[in-house]
């Protein structure tokens, strides 16, 4: 098992529709560009298309690998900047709804990579189901994106307060998107977070915002991230000044900051909630 740290940073917003998957992949190009080895698992198993939004065509997925038919490595994709894409499989069962072996298989994958990033991105379906809670539970670091409306600042705090009362969960990063400027971005936070205040004894940290751009809808359609597509573009400069404050975190240091730990959590969550037995691994 590997013994370095490993940042796990589970990118989730409650409901659909906030630009999480664009969040998750322009942070990582731009994470990539500053040196950072990374990889995205597509954790949507319901709408998976990260490698749809990059113009990549998968043939082989993380299903393959729990059939054993192939590598973790050989399933991977290469996208901009040299970051990697662990692809899913659309309308398939959910990664947290495993067999016994399969667990033990999924661990043994993900530690034949665990020397190969910096940077593990998991980008959650969209909601507060139990995969999508099992994901942001088992990370380090929960980074929230959240729109300037009223379903998704709801949406938000309802996945705040079950992962601070089910998970014991205390901190969360967040992003305000499609905003006009930072202040509307620092208003929409301070909102989220006067809420929070006065029911849950939660730290949310403002990330940044990033404008409501074109561009970034330009960049959809072409299937470029929108820092490569329009690297100038206030959308792609807003998100590399989230880049270099990801980049300040503080790395874990204790077990939990090791790669395996998060699988290995993911799996015992899981487990748990069906009412079944993980199995240990040292």
């Amino acid at each position: 098992m590997s013994r370095r740290p490993v940042q796990v940073i589970a990118v989730s917003g409650g409901k659909g529709g906030v630009g999480k998957t664009n969040v998750s992949i322009n942070l990582g190009v731009a994470l990539a560009e500053a040196g950072k080895r990374v990889v995205i698992l597509d954790a949507d198993f319901g709408l998976a298309n990260i490698d749809v939004l990059l113009g990549l065509q998968s043939t082989k997925t993380i299903e393959d690998v729990l059939a054993g038919d192939c590598s973790l490595q050989e399933v991977m994709l290469t996208g901009p900047a040299g970051i990697k894409i662990i692809p899913a499989s659309s309308g398939t069962r959910r990664l947290t709804m495993l067999s016994s072996l399969e667990h033990a298989g999924l661990i043994g994958a993900f530690s034949e990579i665990a020397d190969q990033l910096d940077v593990l991105i998991v980008d959650t379906a969209a909601g507060i189901s139990d995969s999508v809670v099992n994901f942001v539970s088992a990370a380090h670091e929960v980074l929230l994106v959240v729109c300037n409306e009223p379903s998704s600042i709801t949406d938000a705090y309802a996945m705040i307060k079950l992962l601070s009362r089910d998970f014991a969960r205390s901190r969360f990063r967040i992003i305000a998107n499609m905003v006009a400027n930072d202040a509307e971005g620092r208003q929409l936070f301070a909102t989220l977070n006067n809420v929070c205040r006065q029911f849950i004894d939660v730290s949310l940290i403002y990330t940044g915002a990033i404008p409501f751009d074109q561009n970034l809808r330009d960049a959809v359609r072409q299937r470029r991230p929108v820092i490569v597509n329009a690297p100038s573009s206030v959308s792609a400069r807003a998100l590399r000044e989230i880049s270099q404050n990801v980049l300040a975190w503080p790395l874990p240091t204790r077990l939990e900051g090791h790669l395996m730990f998060f699988i290995e959590q993911l799996m015992t969550l899981d487990s748990a909630r069906r009412g079944t037995v993980a199995p240990a691994h040292e």
